[in-house]
């Protein structure tokens, strides 16, 4: 009978399909695709809000403006004083300046009354063609645009940092990061959540307190801003 080679008589001779110098690639790929398969993924990175610190509110610097640049940039003429404290009226809008001595500005706050006033007690914002009005530039006539002044009207009580009354809190959050607290608030009969600022850690000589009035949120729809007040360190 004819003899068939057997694996004892040739030693080099591997039996059956794949040669065994192939089983160690074949190992490996099984196994780093079990690996693969096993290893999770990253989560998705979250956006991180910086915190900022801020400035000026309505153009005036607590701590380091006095009343007269106030005077100087909204006009004495729809100007109030009582004791400590000097105000103008714009529409529904109302800026109030609390003072320090030497009529150094102590805080500064912007207020929309609008919430607040009860029917007919509504206050149009004045003409703006001839005269400026406390909140807005006035308009620029077409020689004054020509050279280069703003053609208005521009809101100028506003943060340095662009928030106004009106926005959203989701543009405070954009703007400063996520308040040190949030907590309940009511105003005129109105339940508002109160966000707080506070600015230490920037050093002594930036405000130290920023005060913000918000409406709740309702039904997904953020907040909006009704108050803004910017108090310096203690003078």
């Amino acid at each position: 009978m004819p003899s068939f080679p057997t694996a004892k008589s040739h030693p080099g001779l591997c039996i059956g399909r794949f040669p065994k110098r192939t089983l160690l690639p074949l190992q490996l790929l099984v196994a780093f695709a079990i690996a693969s398969a096993q290893t999770p993924k990253p989560a998705p990175r979250k956006t991180i809000l910086q915190r900022a610190n801020e400035l000026t509110l309505a153009g005036l610097r607590p701590g380091r403006d006095s009343i007269v640049k106030a005077k100087g940039s909204f006009g004495t003429k729809d100007m109030a004083t009582d004791g400590e404290t000097v105000s103008w009226r714009c529409g529904d809008w109302k800026l109030t300046l609390d003072l320090a001595e030497k009529s150094t500005i102590r805080s500064i706050i912007v207020t929309d009354n609008s919430l607040f006033a009860k029917q007919g007690e509504k206050q149009p914002f004045k003409e703006i063609e001839n005269i400026p009005i406390p909140c807005y530039l006035k308009l620029a006539t077409p020689a004054e645009h020509e050279q280069g002044k703003p053609i208005g009207p521009k809101n100028i009580w506003i943060t340095g940092k662009g928030v106004a009354l009106g926005d959203s809190t989701q543009r405070l959050l954009r703007s400063y990061g996520p308040p040190d607290s949030k907590s309940p608030s009511s105003k005129g009969g109105q339940q508002l959540e109160l966000w707080y600022y506070a600015f230490d850690w920037a050093g002594p000589e930036v405000p130290q307190v920023m005060e913000v009035l918000c409406t709740k949120e309702l039904d997904g729809s953020p907040g909006k801003v009704i108050e803004i007040t910017l108090a310096a360190p203690s003078l």
